[in-house]
């Protein structure tokens, strides 16, 4: 794989939020540290989508990769319109992994996410070259994903990305005094929705999880270290006691 992408911070934006205020937090995020932006809207139809994809790639201007949720057919769309959309973000019960990386070219980024053991194994199934990185969580309970799995805990956590290759973002409930310790335990990353995104100052809050991982680095071990600027290793000692710092959302 050639596709080289900086996991630390996802950005992914709330649909809860007016769509109006959502450029102003996407430019705001980015320049305070955010690596990506994923576009999560499950609200509108496809034409609306593919609006707010045209609008957020404006914004992003290449800056950041920008992966839409879900919809393969939003980002052909939007890209078709001269859109920059990088990639693609997956759920469980969304079209395979192999089809989406199939119709999206082999430069395209394609997540999927991956919370339990099953999960995993059947990632690490997959033709190499088809995932780019797994989104685990919930860390914590979260009330912007009203149907997400039971929480695994930071140990969860370590436990499911030390047993891929892949790279590991780790999402749900996570502040930036839970950083050090998912980097610790093995994460890429971190995604963050309402941390950012609904914090008054989406800058500051944003360069308050950069800082945080930036000070916390994970070396490339692994062998997806091919594909990402920063990737996972094994996981130290880990505890799932509350983070000191931070909000958690």
């Amino acid at each position: 794989m050639t596709r080289r992408v900086d996991l630390a911070l996802h950005l992914v934006t709330d649909d809860r939020i007016a769509f109006e205020a959502l450029p102003s937090i996407v430019a705001a995020a980015i320049a305070g540290g955010a690596t990506v932006v994923q576009l999560r809207d499950k609200r509108v139809d496809a034409a609306e989508l593919i609006r707010r994809t045209c609008v957020l790639s404006e914004v992003i201007a290449g800056r950041v990769p920008l992966l839409v949720d879900d919809r393969v057919d939003v980002v052909l769309a939007a890209r078709d319109a001269g859109a920059r959309v990088d990639g693609i973000h997956l759920g469980q019960s969304d079209i395979p992994p192999v089809t989406a990386r199939r119709l999206l070219g082999a430069d395209a980024v394609v997540g999927w996410t991956a919370n339990t053991p099953e999960h995993l194994r059947a990632a690490d199934a997959l033709p190499t070259g088809t995932l780019d990185y797994l989104g685990v969580g919930v860390i914590r309970p979260t009330v912007t994903k009203a149907d997400h799995p039971p929480a695994l805990g930071i140990a969860g956590f370590a436990t499911l990305a030390a047993s891929t290759d892949l790279p590991c973002v780790a999402i749900g409930g996570i502040g930036p005094g839970d950083v050090a310790a998912l980097r610790r335990a093995g994460a890429a990353g971190v995604a963050v929705v309402s941390a950012i995104g609904g914090a008054g100052d989406p800058e500051a809050a944003a360069r308050a999880f950069a800082t945080a991982a930036a000070t916390c680095p994970v070396a490339a071990t692994s062998p997806a270290a091919a594909t990402c600027t920063v990737t996972a290793t094994r996981p130290a000692a880990v505890t799932d006691a509350p983070a000191t710092s931070g909000a958690r959302r």
